[in-house]
This record gives structure tokens, C-alpha cells and sequence, in this order.
């Protein structure tokens, strides 16, 4: 399979996105602010463009990753690699192909990978910053703002990454 590389670009941009308005006055930016102990004074003066620039690039790798999780077709393709190659070819090729015209289109939705999404928000970003958090010291409110935003963003990370023709 073939990474489709405008859309993980354009998943990628949904972390800023969504950064945006969780973290801004629309929702949880007092709150926010306040478990982290920031004030408007203190944010001041960081490198924005260099915050932006490589909080993007994180994304896309998170994306990059995202996809193989919210994608089912990609554990035919790999079920199907021999050991050593990079890509299919003869038989595999073949087979792969076939199976991709017949259940290409399976399990390829928003609602999918959204759901997919979710799931890796709630079982690998909760128990890493629910982890961090406690050794931080850091408040229960804490982690749910944080875990609750990359639940909402890996959801909607999913859900784009799915949908999107290969």
C-alpha cells in the first residue's frame, strides 16, 4: 500500500487546529493555564514559528502512524511483505491487488477511524500522560484537558485518514 501523502499532510494539520480552540478562550485556556501554572505574562516571548513549525512536523508523524492503526487494508499489505523486501511484487502483488478491488472500500469511513482514533486516545494517550502526570504531580483536571484533546484530535485524525482513497 502507498502512503497518501497530501492527506496525512492535511490530518496533520488538525492537532493545530484543534490546539487552537481547546486550549484557547473558547474552552479550556483558563483552566488550562492554571494546571500548567502560566499566565497570560509568562507565554509571552516564545519562538511561535518554531513551535508551530515543529509541533507540524510531529503531527505528520503522528499521522504517518495514524493511518497503519485506522487503516485495516495495511495489515493485509504487511501480512504479505517477506522479510527483508520494501515492497510486493509476483504473487503478493497480485493477491494484494485482488483483495484490495474486492474489500478496499471495507471498514473506510469517517465514523471508523474516528472510532479507531478514539480508541488510541483512550489506550495510549491516557495511559502515558495519566503516567507523566503522576509523576509530575499533576492534577487529575490536568490530565483530563489534556487527554480529552488528543482523544477529540486523534478521533478526528482518524477519521480523515480513513476516508481518504489510497
Amino acid at each position: 500500500m502507498e502512503i497518501n501523502f497530501v492527506t496525512t499532510a492535511v490530518a496533520a494539520l488538525v492537532p493545530l487546529v484543534m490546539g487552537f480552540i481547546w486550549y484557547g478562550p473558547m474552552l479550556f485556556k483558563n483552566a488550562w493555564m492554571k494546571e500548567v501554572g502560566f499566565t497570560d505574562e509568562s507565554m509571552k516571548g516564545a519562538n511561535m514559528a518554531l513551535i508551530f513549525g515543529l509541533s507540524y512536523v510531529l503531527s505528520f508523524l503522528m499521522a504517518f502512524l495514524l493511518q497503519t492503526i485506522v487503516i485495516h487494508q495495511w495489515g493485509v499489505h504487511s501480512v504479505l511483505m517477506k522479510s527483508g523486501e520494501t515492497a510486493l511484487s509476483g504473487t503478493d502483488l497480485n493477491y494484494f491487488n485482488d483483495f484490495i478491488a474486492t474489500y478496499g472500500d471495507r471498514f473506510r469511513t469517517f465514523g471508523h477511524g474516528a472510532l479507531h482514533g478514539t480508541l488510541v486516545g483512550l489506550f495510549l494517550a491516557l495511559p502515558i500522560m495519566g503516567t507523566n502526570a503522576m509523576f509530575e504531580r499533576k492534577s487529575f483536571k490536568y490530565v483530563l484537558i489534556n487527554v480529552g484533546y488528543w482523544t477529540v484530535t486523534l478521533a478526528l485524525m482518524g477519521g480523515i485518514l480513513c476516508q481518504s482513497a489510497f
